[in-house]
Order: structure tokens, then C-alpha cells, then sequence
């Protein structure tokens, strides 16, 4: 049984070990990324721009919702992964409901769905919303699905690439209306 203690010992060290270079790093990586002053209008510059959303990318866009007036607060600039199409719109995970660090664990789960580990243009998520519905190790995910009409869409959607998905969790640009980001944020993690 000794040694059984010693194994569990030896690991829980090593996961505080990589616990705190995981959060230095991550800490690193907001205050670079807070010190370029990201905006949506700088975000949505360059890259690929669809007016057709694929499921499991990633995408960003400005969105003015229907029943604006009715919601207690909503996010003009969405970061999300549609998980559904119908013809009025798409259904996905709008990450910026999470704060910073616990989109990055998310992101880190749902990459047990991704079709490759290259991170490439090939490279998305394919879930389904009753496929991580209830089940504890998403429940992150909770708080973060949401409902977009196409026709409030008001952009084209920035395609994000799989290798920057992890700075995108990041960046600072959500564009929340109704309230500040820190209440939002409590609310779903009260879930």
C-alpha cells in the first residue's frame, strides 16, 4: 500500500507543477494579448470572411439580436462554435460567456471531438449538443449555448483557423449589453 501513496504523492506534485506553469502562462498570454488593445473591428480585419457557417469551426461576427429588449444582457461580438444549422440561423457555444481561463479549459474538452489533432483548415469539432448535454465534463458548455437568426447577423463571420482557437479564448473583445462581462460571467458559472 506504501507504494500505491508514493505513485499519488509523486503525481499530485507533478499536477501542481503543470497546474502553475499553466496558469503563468496563461496570465502571460492575457496581458500580452491586453496590451495590443484588441477591438472587434481590428479582429474581423484579414482573413476569411463566410456568410455560411460550417459546424465545428470557429467564428466571430457583430450580432444584434431580435428580442434585444426582452434578454438581460447579450453579446454583440460572438466567438462561436455552431454545433447546428436550420434554415433560420445556427445553434453553438458562444465562448465569451465563459471568463478567460475556464474557455481554455473548455476548448482543451471539446478538443476530444476534434476530426484531427493537425489543427489545420481540416481540422473541427464534430458534436452534437446531445452528445455533451448532462454530461459533467462539459458542463462549461451550459451557459454558453446560444440561438443566432441569420438575418441579425451583421457581418460576415470571420473564420477563426484551428491553430489560433486557443488565443482567440483569450482575447479580450466581447461586447456584452445589458451588463459587464464580470456579471455575465458569474451568472454561468453559477449556472
Amino acid at each position: 500500500m506504501a507504494d500505491l501513496k508514493d505513485i499519488f504523492s509523486k503525481n499530485q506534485y507533478d499536477l501542481a507543477s503543470a497546474a502553475k506553469k499553466s496558469r503563468n502562462w496563461f496570465q502571460q498570454q492575457a496581458r500580452l494579448l491586453g496590451t495590443q488593445q484588441p477591438t472587434p473591428q481590428k479582429v474581423m480585419r484579414g482573413g476569411e470572411l463566410t456568410s455560411r457557417p460550417m459546424p465545428g469551426k470557429l467564428y466571430m461576427f457583430l450580432y444584434d439580436p431580435k428580442h434585444k429588449e426582452t434578454l438581460p444582457y447579450y453579446d454583440m461580438f460572438p466567438l462561436v462554435f455552431p454545433f447546428s444549422k436550420d434554415s433560420t440561423g445556427f445553434t453553438g457555444l458562444n465562448m465569451h460567456y465563459l471568463p478567460y481561463q475556464m474557455r481554455v479549459m473548455l476548448l482543451q474538452r471539446l478538443m476530444d471531438f476534434a476530426s484531427n489533432k493537425s489543427m489545420d483548415e481540416t481540422t473541427r469539432l464534430k458534436y452534437s449538443w446531445s452528445l455533451i448535454d448532462g454530461v459533467s465534463r462539459y458542463k462549461l458548455a451550459q451557459p454558453c449555448v446560444k440561438k443566432y437568426l441569420a438575418n441579425h447577423v451583421k457581418t460576415q463571420l470571420k473564420l477563426i483557423p484551428a491553430n489560433d482557437w486557443a488565443t482567440a479564448m483569450l482575447l479580450p473583445v466581447e461586447q456584452f449589453v445589458g451588463s459587464n462581462k464580470q456579471k455575465v460571467w458569474q451568472d454561468s458559472l453559477r449556472g
